[in-house]
């Protein structure tokens, strides 16, 4: 199988696009013969294949890795140059922004316009930011007695495993890589094989910039095989993943093997307030948004919102009208808003749900059905409709079940201490949104909804400075922020005897 093949995207962008394992700085072939095909969702066709790694690729990978960690090019390196060639890197990266957006695009489902101007802009400003981090992770020096002086080192781990999922394929790839290179660890990546694509292009923009062989190394394969070996290797000192809970679960029980450091970003069934004097066109427009973009795969996504009964009725007619105004088509439509699932099996999955919704009494206010585009090209695309759910209860499992797709749930509440209590009645604890114009009420409960995040009068909120991270089985750890370089380093204590 070719290392590279030629390819021209939909709109236009001719690139080689690698096909093999990215490690020690080049293009190589695995080793086990599995493939990973990755399918336009708008089409239903092919646009690549790519290798997928065995566990000995992802062995090769790790010890590239753990070679480069002991490196003098690497471990030698002064802080401030590593921050140089992230900056670096950072500037290839817009230099290539349209052709990262277009793959990204393509390759997931998301329209172009929003990858181009708020996928890569996010990517391109994380490593930007971790980049001006790189000399500034200081250690302490700590008062004890005149005989002693005592201070603190705050090395890298080590060698980190890193897993991300499909619905931000290179912003979730920044937000790792970022703080694990500032804090200089070296890093095993494994993107998620349904957009195994333009982490590979980045590959070759990390080599550009001059990182030295090894420092980051890039394995897409199948997580049974690829993440099950990154996640449990003896030399892979910590993991870090965003996915799905159960997957994060095995993760977590692969890792205790070594007692590995864990980063976890998980699940999500975010709820979304509106008290009665919140500003109704504001509720309405992040509300939608919160849920509706990027397809619903969204792992903050505010899918559970409760609504205000006296207002009900308004908000709920309002909303209505917002879903079906959207354009729902294929990715390269300037005015589309509603691209494909990314897969066909996400795709079914979430018409799973509707039929669930219905079985157990919930009603379907709008929506409910997949989406037949009427260009024939995308005849076999997968296509849903914006869906709104009524009439649900908190225990049912449309209330319960993170769908991640472009469906939401409407519940009526009476009073404050209600609507808290129900919007902790979950196992997860990501996100939450609360709209209302009184800041002492939109303080208090943003204290008492057990989540990680909370938004006041918007949804989805996100910036690089800003840590991210979830409680409950929402996950563990926090990323971006300065507290995404308490992940990717640790403290070493220094005692000197003065006597």
């Amino acid at each position: 199988m070719d290392l590279f093949v030629d390819i021209v995207t939909p709109n236009g962008h001719s690139y080689k696009q690698p096909t093999g394992l990215f490690i020690n700085n080049e293009i190589v072939p695995a080793t086990g013969g599995q493939t990973i095909t990755s399918l336009d969702p708008a089409t239903d066709k092919p646009i690549a294949t790519v290798q997928a790694a065995s566990a000995a690729d992802v062995n090769r990978a790790v010890e590239a890795a753990k070679a480069a960690l002991v490196h003098p090019s690497w471990k030698q390196l002064p802080a401030t140059e590593r921050g140089q060639l992230m900056g670096r890197l950072a500037d290839l990266m817009e230099e290539n922004r349209e052709l990262l957006a277009s793959i990204d695009a393509w390759d997931n489902g998301k329209p172009y316009h929003v990858a181009v101007d708020e996928d890569l802009t996010e990517a391109i400003t994380t490593i930007r930011y971790y980049s001006g981090w790189a000399d500034k992770t200081f250690g302490q020096t700590i008062n004890t007695t005149p005989q002693k002086f005592a201070y603190t080192i705050r090395q890298p781990i080590g060698v980190v495993g890193q897993i991300i999922p499909w619905n931000y394929p290179l912003s979730m790839a920044t937000w790792k890589l970022g703080p694990a290179l500032a804090c200089g660890n070296t890093v095993v990546l494994k993107p998620a094989e349904q957009t195994p694509l333009s982490a590979l292009i980045l590959g070759t923009l990390i080599k550009k910039a001059g990182f030295p062989p090894g420092v980051v190394n890039i394995v897409n394969g199948y997580g049974r095989e690829a993440g099950a070996s990154l996640a449990s290797h003896p030399l892979v000192d910590k993991v870090a993943f965003t996915g799905s809970t159960g997957t994060a679960r095995e993760i977590m029980k692969m890792a205790a093997g070594t007692l590995k450091n864990i980063t976890l970003e998980t699940g999500g069934k975010s709820p979304l307030l509106v008290f009665p004097d919140a500003d109704m066109d504001q509720a309405v427009k992040w509300s939608h948004a919160g849920i509706m973009s990027n397809k619903g795969e969204i792992c903050t996504a505010t899918s559970r919102i409760f609504v205000h009964r006296d207002i009900l009725d308004t908000f709920t007619a309002a909303y209505k009208a917002a879903v079906g105004s959207v354009k729902i088509g294929d990715q390269w439509d300037e005015s589309v808003f509603q691209g494909p699932q990314v897969t066909r099996a996400q795709y079914d999955r979430i018409l799973s749900y509707f039929e669930i919704a219905k079985s157990e009494g919930a009603t379907i206010l709008t929506g409910g059905a997949s989406y037949k585009p009427t260009d024939a090209k995308n005849a076999n695309g997968y296509f849903v409709q914006p869906t709104v759910v009524v009439n649900a209860t908190d225990s049912m499992r449309i209330a319960q079940e993170e769908v991640f797709g472009p469906v939401v749930v409407i519940f009526p509440f009476d009073d404050e201490e209600e609507v808290i209590r129900r919007a902790n009645d979950t196992t997860y604890g990501l996100g939450a949104s609360v709209f209302t114009r009184d800041l002492e009420r939109a303080h208090r409960v943003a204290a008492e909804i057990e989540s990680g995040m909370v938004w006041i009068n918007s949804s989805q909120d996100c910036d690089p400075r800003i840590p991210f991270g979830g409680v409950k089985q929402s996950g563990i750890g926090r990323e971006l922020g300065e507290a995404g370089l308490e992940a990717y380093s640790q403290v070493k204590a220094v005692h000197v005897n003065m006597e």
